[in-house]
């Protein structure tokens, strides 16, 4: 039986997903433009390294979203997630899902995208389990401040080290798409890089990691 570890965005789906996601939901355009405004000053830290991705992460969402109510949230999720699937997923992604779950293999979708929506395609996608970031409510209202660490890069590793502790003897899969995940998928038996740049592929290839040609 075989352990196979994917991530979501540019490893299944065409690009990002939370930027979409958000975008995308019914507000009106001046909160939407208020919100981004607002998030722009946070952006300039990043650019300065004063915020690491996990605190940029959280900005956006408050910015744009915070104090939304959970009904409203989820109905969205129910229109963006199969919005997606239908169009803006990679088939040779699927198919790699389809021929590890006819060989039997626990599944595991692990993104450092959020809550508010990974675990409906996990469960849309068929996964047995889902890793991915949490976001904060207060009572019915969305906080949008970080519950768990931004599960990128290191994060990611110590995921799939306790996935790897959690189902011993396992063969283990990984898939990603971008240089912050090659440091779990080099602990893999079977890693492959896929729709990479070109730097994150010579950075593969100096881990041994094999790198795939673009997924259709």
């Amino acid at each position: 039986m075989r352990l196979a570890v994917f991530d979501l965005d540019g490893t299944i789906t065409h690009r990002d997903t939370l930027l979409p996601y958000v975008m995308g939901f019914p507000m009106s355009t001046p909160r939407k433009l208020l919100g981004i405004l607002v998030f722009c000053w946070t952006l300039v830290l990043f650019v300065l390294r004063l915020r690491d991705h996990g605190q940029v992460k959280s900005a956006f969402i408050r910015s744009t979203l915070r104090g939304q109510t959970r009904a409203r949230l989820e109905a969205w999720t129910a229109e963006f997630v199969p919005a997606v699937l239908e169009d803006g997923v990679f088939a040779d992604a699927l198919g790699r899902i389809a021929q590890h779950r006819k060989e039997g293999a626990r599944l595991v979708l692990m993104s450092a995208s959020t809550d508010l929506y990974v675990p409906a395609f996990g469960a849309a996608l068929g996964f047995d389990e889902v890793i991915c970031t949490g976001v904060q409510w207060n009572g019915d209202r969305l906080d949008g401040h970080l519950t768990t660490p931004n599960r990128r890069g290191k994060e990611k590793t110590r995921c799939f080290e306790a996935l790897r502790q959690a189902h011993p003897g396992l063969t283990t899969a990984a898939y990603g798409n971008a240089g912050s995940d090659l440091d779990h998928m080099r602990l893999a038996d079977q890693p492959l890089l896929v729709n990479a740049s070109a730097g994150a592929q010579r950075a593969a290839a100096r881990m041994d990691i094999p790198v795939a040609e673009r997924w259709q």
